[in-house]
C-alpha cells in the first residue's frame, strides 16, 4: 500500500510539475504544490497504516480480557464481574461449563490455534488448563476430543458458570492425587465418591474410628475379611448370595462371614445414619490402604 501510494504520488507530481510549467507557475507556488502532493502521499499511507493495527490491537485486547475473564472464572468471581468482563471479553456467558487440567510442564501454546474459539485456555506450562463452555456439545468436537484425550489430563465435573471455580479445584484435587500425572486421562465425575472423602480427611477417620471400632480386636487378616463383607452388604443391601457374588465367594462362605459382621454391627446394620457412616468410613479405609490413585 505505501509503495503503491508513493508511486501514484511521483505519477501526480510529474503530471502537476508539466502543467505548472507550461501555465508559468512560480517556483514558490511550485515549491508549495509538490509540499501538498506528498504531504497528502504520507497522511494516506499513515491512514492505512493505523487501519492495518487496529484489527490486530483490537485481538490482542480481546485475548487479555479472556485472560482476565479465565482467571475470574477461576477465582469464583461474583456474577457482576463476570458479566461485565465477558462483555470486554466478547464471550457469551453459558449455562455450565468445565475446567480442564492437561499435562502439567507441557508447553501447548500451539494447540490454541486449533480450539474452538469460545474456549478459554491458558496453555503456558508449567500448569495448562482450558475452559469449556457448554460441555455436553463441546465434548464431541474433534479438536476439543484430540487435547483432552492426552496423556494427564484431569477434567473437572460440569458445573454452574458462577461455579467454574469449583471445576477447577476438583480437578487440581484429582490431579494431586494421582500416581502418574502423565497417566491416561481422568473424568472427575467418576472419582465424585474420592472428592467427597479427600474433602475431610481427619474427619473421615474420625467417623472410621468410631464406627470401624470393633475390627480392632481381630487380626489384620481377619478385620480386612469381616470390612471386605460389610462393605459388600451395605453395597447390596442383599442376603448371602448377593455378598458371595460381589466377593467372587461361595455362598456358605458368605453366610458364615455375613453371621460375624452381624455379630460385630448388628444394631448399626438396621439403622440408616449408622449404615451411611460406616460405608464412609470403609470406604475411607479401603483408600488408604491403596495409596493415591
Amino acid at each position: 500500500m505505501q509503495t503503491a501510494c508513493r508511486a501514484g504520488g511521483r505519477a501526480a507530481w510529474r503530471r502537476l510539475a508539466a502543467v505548472a510549467r507550461r501555465t508559468g507557475v512560480g517556483p514558490d507556488a511550485t515549491a508549495a504544490l509538490a509540499e501538498a502532493v506528498f504531504a497528502h502521499v504520507d497522511e494516506v499511507t499513515a491512514t492505512a497504516l493505523q487501519g492495518h493495527r487496529r484489527p490486530v490491537e483490537a485481538g490482542d485486547d480481546r485475548a487479555g480480557h479472556r485472560r482476565r475473564l479465565l482467571g475470574l472464572l477461576a477465582a469464583g468471581a461474583p456474577g457482576p464481574r463476570l458479566v461485565a468482563a465477558a462483555e470486554l471479553a466478547q464471550w457469551r456467558l453459558p449455562a455450565t461449563v468445565a475446567f480442564a487440567l492437561l499435562a502439567p510442564g507441557e508447553d501447548l501454546a500451539g494447540a490454541r490455534l486449533g480450539l474452538p474459539a469460545d474456549v478459554l485456555c491458558d496453555l503456558r506450562p508449567p500448569y495448562p488448563c482450558i475452559l469449556l463452555p457448554d460441555p455436553a456439545e463441546l465434548r464431541n468436537d474433534g479438536r476439543v476430543r484430540r487435547l483432552l484425550g492426552r496423556p494427564g489430563a484431569v477434567i473437572g465435573p460440569v458445573v454452574p458458570v458462577g461455579s467454574a471455580g469449583d471445576s477447577l479445584r476438583w480437578a487440581r484435587t484429582v490431579r494431586d492425587r494421582l500416581a502418574d500425572p502423565h497417566g491416561q486421562p481422568v473424568e472427575c465425575d467418576t472419582r465424585l465418591p474420592d472428592l467427597l472423602l479427600w474433602a475431610d480427611e481427619p474427619l473421615v477417620h474420625l467417623v472410621a474410628g468410631r464406627r470401624l471400632a470393633p475390627l480392632e480386636a481381630l487380626t489384620a487378616k481377619q478385620a480386612a475379611r469381616v470390612a471386605s463383607t460389610l462393605l459388600a452388604t451395605l453395597q447390596t443391601r442383599g442376603g448371602a448370595p448377593d455378598v458371595a457374588a460381589r466377593l467372587g465367594i461361595h455362598p456358605q462362605t458368605a453366610r458364615k462371614r455375613l453371621r460375624r459382621v452381624h455379630e460385630l454391627f448388628g444394631p448399626a446394620l438396621h439403622d440408616p445414619d449408622a449404615r451411611f457412616e460406616l460405608e464412609v468410613a470403609l470406604r475411607g479405609r479401603l483408600r488408604a490402604a491403596d495409596g493415591p490413585a
